[in-house]
Parts: C-alpha cells; sequence; structure tokens
C-alpha cells in the first residue's frame, strides 16, 4: 500500500491518460479512414442518465485487407436535437479532422424525423455538401417498427399483460409474496420479467415467463384484488397470450441473427422470415397451428391478420440486385445491369480459379479485397457495395456501455474519451504515448 502511494500522480492524470488514448485510437481511425477513401457511417442518438443527449458515430471502410469498423467519436448535443445540430456536429468533427464528405458514401440511422428529413433533417443537410450520398434505415429498426403493427385485440392482450407484470413485479412487496407463491407452488421459474419497449430487449421472453406462470398469477390477483383477475379465466385472451409468446419469441430470434457485419446476410435472413409468414398463414388456414407450440393447446382463429402485418417488413430489391457480388461465379440477372466494362471483367473473374478457391475459404469482403488487387474496378464497385452498415446494431450495443460508464454517481462526466478507449477495436499506440511524456522527477 506504502508503494502505491509513493506513486507521482495528480487528481486528474488518470483522466488525462484516459483522453490521451481516446485521442489516439481517433487519430488512428481519421488516418485508416483517409488511406481508405471512401467510407460509411452508421449514427444514433440517446438522452444518458444525466438528461444530456449523445450523438455517437461508427465508421465502416476498407482497411489493407479487409473491410472493417470502429467507433468514430460520441459527443453531446448541447441544444436541440435537430437534423441542423446533428449535422453540424459531424460537420464540426469532419473539419477538425480534415475529412471530406464527398468521401461518405453511406449513412445508417433510424427513421427518426430530425436523420431522415429529406429538407430540415440531417439527410436533407448533407445533401447540400454530397447529393450522391445514400441513407439506410436500419434493418432491426424496421422490423421492431412491424412488430408494432398488430391487431386491436392482440394490442390489448399486450397492454393488459404489462400492466400486470408492472402491478406484481415494480412493487417489493408484491414480488416476495409471488415468488412465496411459485415456491410453495413448485414452479420452474418464481420470478416475472419486466417488460420494455425498447426494441432491443427480448420482449419475447417477457411473454413467454407471464404465460408459463399464468395459473400462479392468477391465484396471486385473486389474493390481492386487480381488475384484470378474470382475463386469466377467459381461454381465448391465454391463447393471445400464448400466440403473443410464440411469435415475440421467433421475432426475437430474427432481431439476434441481424445483429452483425455484412447487411447482404440482414437482408437474407429477413427474406427467409417472411417466407416463414407465408408458411404460417397457409398452416393456420388448415387449422394447423403446430408453428406455435404453446397456442397449440389453445386452438384459435385470431392470428391471420396479425401475420399478414408483420409481412409490412419491407424487403427492397437492393439484396437481389447485388446477387454478383454475393457470388460472381454463378450467372445471374443482377449481372446484366452492370456497365459493360465491368461484365468483362467478370467474365475474366468467372475464369479465375485462384481467386474462385479464395471464394470459398475467405469472408466475402476479404475475398473482394484481394479481387480489387486484380480486377480494380470490378473489386472497387464490389466493396463500395459492401461498404454500408445494415444496422445501427454498433451503436445500441455502445449505448449499453454507456449506461455502465455514465452513471447516477459520476452524471457529469464527459463520457467521450472514456466511451472510446472502451468500446474500440483498435489499441492505442501505448509506446508513442509514452515516447511524448516527460517524468515530473519532482513530484
Amino acid at each position: 500500500m506504502y508503494a502505491f502511494k509513493t506513486v507521482p500522480l495528480s487528481n486528474n492524470t488518470v483522466s488525462r491518460r484516459i483522453a490521451d488514448m481516446s485521442s489516439n485510437i481517433v487519430e488512428q481511425v481519421v488516418s485508416k479512414m483517409r488511406r481508405a477513401g471512401h467510407f460509411a457511417l452508421q449514427l444514433d442518438e440517446m438522452t444518458d442518465v444525466s438528461g444530456e443527449a449523445q450523438l455517437l458515430a461508427f465508421v465502416r471502410y476498407k482497411d489493407e485487407s479487409d473491410i472493417n469498423e470502429h467507433v468514430l467519436f460520441c459527443k453531446a448535443l448541447l441544444g436541440k436535437t435537430t437534423g441542423k445540430e446533428i449535422f453540424q456536429m459531424i460537420d464540426s468533427f469532419f473539419k477538425e479532422h480534415d475529412i471530406e464528405w464527398t468521401y461518405c458514401t453511406h449513412i445508417c440511422t433510424d427513421s427518426a424525423a430530425a436523420v431522415s428529413g429529406g429538407v430540415k433533417g440531417l439527410l436533407g443537410q448533407v445533401k447540400k455538401v454530397n447529393t450522391e450520398i445514400k441513407w439506410l434505415h436500419c434493418i432491426i429498426h424496421r422490423e421492431a417498427l412491424a412488430c408494432k403493427r398488430m391487431s386491436p385485440e392482440l394490442s390489448t392482450v399486450l397492454d393488459d399483460a404489462v400492466q400486470v407484470i408492472n402491478f406484481i413485479h415494480s412493487r417489493p412487496l408484491n414480488r416476495r409474496l409471488f415468488q412465496t407463491l411459485c415456491q410453495e407452488s413448485g414452479t420452474e421459474h418464481e420470478q416475472l420479467l419486466f417488460h420494455t419497449d425498447v426494441r432491443w430487449l427480448p420482449r419475447g421472453k417477457t411473454l413467454l415467463r407471464l404465460y408459463e406462470l399464468h395459473n400462479e398469477v392468477n391465484v396471486f390477483l385473486k389474493e390481492h384484488p386487480h381488475s384484470l383477475a378474470v382475463v386469466f379465466e377467459d381461454a381465448e385472451w391465454v391463447a393471445r397470450l400464448a400466440y403473443l409468446a410464440d411469435v415475440f419469441s421467433k421475432l426475437n430470434e430474427l432481431n439476434l441473427s441481424l445483429q452483425g457485419k455484412e447487411f447482404l446476410n440482414m437482408y437474407d435472413k429477413v427474406k427467409g422470415f417472411t417466407k416463414k409468414l407465408e408458411l404460417w398463414l397457409r398452416k393456420c388456414d388448415e387449422m394447423d397451428v403446430s408453428c406455435f407450440p404453446l397456442l397449440q393447446t389453445h386452438l384459435t382463429k385470431i392470428i391471420n391478420i396479425s401475420i399478414d402485418r408483420l409481412k409490412d417488413i419491407s424487403i427492397d430489391k437492393h439484396s437481389e440486385r447485388l446477387d454478383w457480388v454475393r457470388n460472381p461465379f454463378i450467372m445471374s440477372e443482377s449481372n446484366k445491369n452492370l456497365p459493360a466494362v465491368l461484365q468483362e471483367q467478370l467474365m475474366d473473374l468467372f475464369s479465375d480459379r485462384g481467386l474462385k478457391m479464395g471464394h470459398t475459404t475467405k469472408t466475402l469482403t476479404e475475398f473482394w479485397c484481394d479481387v480489387e488487387k486484380e480486377y480494380a474496378d470490378l473489386g472497387k464497385r464490389a466493396l463500395s457495395e459492401l461498404l454500408l452498415f445494415g444496422s445501427t446494431y454498433l451503436c445500441e450495443v455502445t449505448f449499453s456501455a454507456l449506461t455502465h460508464i455514465k452513471t447516477k454517481h459520476r452524471n457529469r462526466l464527459a463520457v467521450e474519451s472514456s466511451l472510446i478507449t472502451a468500446v474500440a477495436s483498435l489499441s492505442p499506440d501505448i509506446s508513442k504515448l509514452m515516447g511524448e511524456k516527460q517524468a515530473q522527477a519532482s513530484h
């Protein structure tokens, strides 16, 4: 302990070192962006524990042999969170680090008017400095919006379920009494799970737990008089609850599968899910609900309209247009949409056995980085298509880290340096940083 006390540290030495490492990481990322030329942005905004609006940005670019992505900045929006303020924040960062807007090819965000608005929104502001930029609506956010489209009957069941869960789980006494009831009943689980409207959290698990304990909940609500006690004795209401638990569990699986890097795979996952929806509709028309194991014990005809509305998860033609990027060694209609020069290079690539072997052993982005060395124009075109973000998943994950760094006990913390150092996939150049420091013997 005495040895630690002899280490010369001022009251903000640690924070300065964190800031130095954060700055070094950002310098590395910006340097790689400049070498790459073109890049894509992923943006999202959240309000932290102190009420400050934090704008988070990730960047995706071609590195030496692959496409990489890194956190770029996390800055507090001190005033309004309109498209103009968001643009000014990003533009200020770009000017500070000598980054040109013309090299930004794609922006991926949610559908909030502040970012997606074509006139006053961020997109409209960016279009003034880069008319060629493309905006992509986060595919996971689209899936979440589709999930909210349900019939009034099912919406009522969901509202009732949330009210019951909050009545039991949000009150300490009720939670303890319900736990005792479950223990006496010998159930597998002893507590309900909180429901949240945040799209990234597993609503399906919440409803599944409520369904598994619906008999115990019924007993508890009778012993502690509640107006919703009667719904758990309604077979049709319980059947709807079972269906919601089933379908949201399937949506949770889809949500998890979308939380990756390659957006082409995301389109494949959603397209596969829409085909499952068509299958479920046919089976339900045949009175076969085996696709919904919980509902199978409460056979009902109420689910067709809900599945029809889920099909509003839109799949554009962008994915099919890029079949030649997925596999250039198969003949595809999408090849005909390419300029003649690129079609010629695609034919040359088709006959290149060495690169064909690499297609089966490397990731798609690594493969096209190799192709670029031999067929520059074709490789650049494919890599530009693979550059964009498919979702704002990285921002959402990083916001979770932010809630651990900036807490109610540290609500005055300027979070950017700590957050970048915590989540960056690049390591700071410690040797360089140490070489810039000078020991202070007088301390």
